[in-house]
């Protein structure tokens, strides 16, 4: 796929992945729809595009909110002409025990990282069946095949993704809509805060650069690949966790172990 001139609706704009994807794919001649809470950060990404001599456009709004999806996509289809591919990256992270975690919490998480996909994607699907062309990519985790302790609901968020995309992609055959999961492993963002870096350093779970991450996901996006899972061991380990979850169990106990000293609490 050619990106040049694609009109591309990214949410989660201005996060640590979120930025340099933008970057990426203007540089590669696609026009954004950023979305994003903060709309300094917003019209910062935005100017820091224009300066580069790309295009783009900011919608401001909090995915948590009932009805954001809908507003998404009506806002972005107007300011855009319409849309060729939808990125749906947002999403929020606790590394934390799961009975430490709050109702509030774990609502708020299923609906950012969940339920706010799922409607804009919906909202979107009309504009993609009538031209029969469009590109949808979710932005998943390693964590949405293998269950890992302290991040319970994360998870369950993330396994709901990777389902979700499986099964779409799956209505869609005979169309020429196209669905990407990504599915990197820990990424060096300010979503993974001190206490999950020194967890993961002490359980010896390598975390990428936010730009290879990037980098990986433009080019799942030009080659059209269905499912791309990045990084090793844990690659392996999402499938193993598949055909042998026994297993996997046994060597997550010593990480299970090491990881509780760092955990958070929202209590």
């Amino acid at each position: 796929m050619n990106l040049a001139n694609k009109r591309i609706l990214l949410t989660g704009a201005t996060g640590g992945i979120g930025q340099i994807l933008a970057k990426l794919l203007t540089k590669k001649g696609a026009i954004l729809a950023l979305v994003g809470r903060d709309m300094q950060k917003l019209n910062a990404l935005q100017s820091s595009i224009h300066a580069d001599g790309g295009k783009a456009v900011c919608i401001e709004v909090d995915l948590s909110k009932e009805g954001a999806s809908q507003l998404v996509a009506n806002v972005a289809l107007q300011k855009l002409g319409g849309v060729d591919i939808l990125i749906n990256n947002a999403g929020v992270l606790d590394f934390i025990a799961f009975e430490d975690q709050t109702e509030v919490r774990i609502a708020q998480m299923i609906h950012t990282n969940v339920i706010a996909l799922i409607q804009l994607t919906r909202a979107i699907i009309p504009d993609f069946q009538a031209k029969n062309q469009g590109h949808f990519v979710f932005v998943g985790s390693i964590f949405g095949s293998l269950g890992f302790p302290h991040f319970a609901t994360y998870c369950a968020t993330k396994f709901a993704v990777h389902g979700f995309s499986q099964a779409l992609r799956r209505e869609l055959v005979g169309t020429s809509i196209g669905v990407t999961y990504i599915a990197p492993r820990g990424i060096k963002t300010p979503m993974n805060d001190a206490n999950t870096v020194a967890m993961w350093e002490k359980t010896g779970n390598k975390i990428d650069e936010p730009e290879y991450v990037a980098e990986v996901i433009v080019k799942a996006i030009e080659q059209e690949k269905q499912e791309v899972f990045i990084g090793q061991p844990q690659s392996f380990f999402a499938w193993l966790n598949g055909v042998a979850p026994r297993i996997v169990n046994i060597g997550l106990k010593k990480q299970t172990r090491l990881a509780k000293p760092f955990l958070n609490s929202y209590k």
